[in-house]
């Protein structure tokens, strides 16, 4: 769904409230794994240490992702194809080839 921003080009997307709940739980704990992480470095912990929890940190944004992912393909892109709009399979690629970087 296109906004009506004259600014942008932008695209929004309604959410229910168990997936934005979902989303942001996890966004909130990938927030406090970073600050933990921010803490651990002014408290001059030992490399290694760090290093286990921003690896915890990036698995957590790859599950973030997923999540994401998978929902974006069952709304936005089944809608779209649905609607006639293939382009939608191209965005669909690229975004697969962002993340996969």
């Amino acid at each position: 769904m296109d906004c009506q921003h004259e600014c942008c080009n932008c695209k929004t997307k309604h959410r229910d409230e168990k997936e934005i709940k979902d989303l942001m739980n996890r966004l909130s704990r990938i927030e406090g794994q970073v600050r933990g992480v921010k803490a651990m470095v002014e408290g001059e912990r030992y490399c290694v240490d760090i290093l286990t929890q921003v690896s915890a940190i990036q698995s957590a944004l790859n599950s973030f992702n997923k999540v994401l992912l998978s929902n974006h393909i069952k709304t936005c892109v089944a809608k779209e194809l649905k609607d006639g709009n293939e382009e939608v399979i191209s965005e669909l690629c690229n975004t697969i080839q962002k993340l996969m970087k």
